[in-house]
């Protein structure tokens, strides 16, 4: 599948132009644009590599990585940042980073740890499976089973489904499933949200899972592992 990639950084040019290149290397890229978002979509677990910031409006980078990894998100974090210092760079990576890359910095270097950090990813398979009922999210391998079936989903139809799934019974409003799956994309609406739940309903429903995903009205939709 299509690595996903979240790039966090409040300088809308540095997001505009990282959004551009990684997607012209073939990824799919969400952008946030300050801490808290940042947290909010990191800890669905539905990235392969999130390229962090330090500083931050909200919470800080270092922060926002302290968080993950004090709830188990193993998700690879590149941190990239003014700050050169030896010190700074020591916090980031005891704090759990992977990476740091001093700004200004060549985007071919970033490109190249990036990938060195999805093939790490890759060969360790770092993150645990997800399961209700039948339903089985190998978050290393990207892979979705129900019952032993495989299921073929594209990048944001794989994200919906982890970011429901992560939650089981929970219901999850469309703006959380928004922000969670499409972070700060411009003139994407609520709408995309419906449309894409409509897709991801047909290919279950295609292995006999057409009820998994449940519409709660007025509120939003939540993952069960039986019908309602």
């Amino acid at each position: 599948m299509v690595p996903r990639v979240l790039v966090v950084d409040d300088e809308p040019g540095v997001r505009a132009a990282l959004r551009r290149g990684l997607s012209a290397e073939g990824m799919d890229v969400t952008v946030a644009a300050e801490g808290t978002d940042a947290l909010r979509l990191a800890l669905t677990g539905a990235f392969d590599v999130v390229v962090l910031d330090v500083m931050l409006p909200g919470l800080s980078g270092y922060r926002v990585l302290e968080r993950m990894r004090g709830q188990d998100v193993t998700t690879p974090v590149l941190l990239i940042s003014a700050k050169n210092g030896e010190v700074d760079q020591a916090d980031g990576l005891d704090l759990g980073a992977d990476g740091y890359l001093v700004k200004p910095f060549s985007f071919l270097v970033l490109v190249a740890q990036v990938r060195a950090l999805l093939r790490r990813r890759d060969t360790a398979g770092r993150q645990a499976s997800l399961r209700v009922g039948e339903l089985e999210i190998d978050r290393a391998a990207r892979e979705v089973r129900w019952a032993g079936e495989p299921i073929a989903l594209s990048p944001r139809e794989y994200g919906l489904l982890v970011a429901l799934a992560s939650h089981p019974e929970a219901v999850v409003p469309k703006d959380d499933l928004l922000r969670m799956v499409w972070g700060e994309e411009q003139f994407v609406t609520r709408n995309v949200v419906e449309v894409y739940i409509g897709y991801l309903r047909r290919k279950l429903a295609a292995v006999g899972a057409g009820e998994l995903v449940q519409t709660v009205r007025g509120q939003g939709y939540r993952v069960c592992a039986e019908s309602a």
